[in-house]
């Protein structure tokens, strides 16, 4: 535990709300992709956040906004830029690759964190972290290749050619795995920053750096940002309140109590809220292969939670 101030809220109570928000962005990125390309989903969704926590920073820590010095601006803006590289290359791995090919690289996140953790944070792994890392891992292997794999004739039948072998998914797959690292490296640079840092004005700098990134990115590549309708920017605005707001900046308040390999893990909980709210609002009914995979991601995430 790297904050002395003990929380209110058990940090474990706090994350599945959080693992409850982010569960969401799925649902509005695919909704926000009918109109607008990837880079610009990201974009709005930094930029909005930003503007949205603006008055609030300015009310509660301007005093201590303006006396963040350049040593402690630094790697909070080194945060933000791979935030944004990380949303740049995810949401645009999802329009060019499977969903399914996508996820399988983006949920290797929490093998990277633990390796840059015993290596730069000196966190050690204890054997009931690295238990529940490997089933969470495999779990969430399983939820994404459910799209590709079916039970038939009590056999599991599985087509992974369009996942893995399609040339043109190539720079999808390569996308999606940056976006692991991406997000690894964000998390450790996190944990590190947030013992001497505020919550809220952590993630301020961090999605205002990220926002000024991916606007620059935008402006390189011609990409439009306001030929949309109405609809497309509710979207926008829902995906930076709920998954980025509240979500993220959960995410990163629980670093400065609890080890970034478990927070990591946590974070393949997502799938599980994913399926869920799909069933809610999508009507779509997990398949028994999901159900297996969201079962092994709940006993990773307990086996880890109990070793720390």
């Amino acid at each position: 535990m790297t904050t002395t101030d003990k929380p209110s809220i058990p940090p474990r109570i706090v994350l599945i709300v959080g693992i409850l928000a982010v569960s969401t962005a799925s649902l509005f990125i695919r909704f926000a992709q009918r109109e607008a390309p990837s880079l610009v989903v990201a974009t709005y969704r930094l930029t909005i956040a930003s503007l949205l926590l603006t008055p609030f920073i300015l009310w509660r820590f301007r005093k201590d906004l303006f006396a963040i010095t350049i040593r402690q601006f630094l790697p909070m803006a080194l945060a933000g830029l791979l935030l944004a590289f990380h949303f740049a290359s995810w949401i645009t791995s999802l329009s060019l690759t499977s969903v399914a090919s996508s996820v399988v690289l983006v949920t290797t996140t929490p093998l990277w964190v633990a390796i840059a953790s015993v290596v730069f944070l000196k966190e050690r792994l204890s054997r009931g972290l690295i238990l529940g890392l490997l089933l969470a891992m495999a779990g969430g292997i399983v939820v994404a290749l459910s799209q590709s794999c079916a039970i038939t004739s009590s056999r599991l039948q599985c087509d992974l050619r369009e996942v893995f072998l399609n040339r043109a998914s190539l720079t999808g797959n390569l996308l999606a795995l940056a976006g692991a690292w991406f997000a690894a490296a964000y998390l450790v640079i996190g944990r590190k920053v947030r013992e001497t840092t505020q919550t809220m004005l952590y993630v301020y700098i961090v999605y205002s750096a990220s926002a000024v990134c991916l606007l620059l990115a935008c402006l390189i590549t011609n990409q439009s940002l306001f030929a949309y309708s109405p609809r497309f920017f509710l979207w926008a605005f829902l995906l930076a309140l709920i998954p980025q707001i509240i979500g993220h900046t959960t995410y990163n308040w629980a670093l400065g109590y609890l080890p970034t390999t478990f927070v990591s893990i946590s974070l393949l909980g997502e799938p599980i809220g994913t399926i869920f709210l799909a069933f809610l609002f999508l009507q779509e009914t997990p398949t028994p292969i999901e159900a297996v995979g969201g079962l092994l991601i709940l006993l990773g995430i307990y086996l880890s939670s109990r070793s720390n």
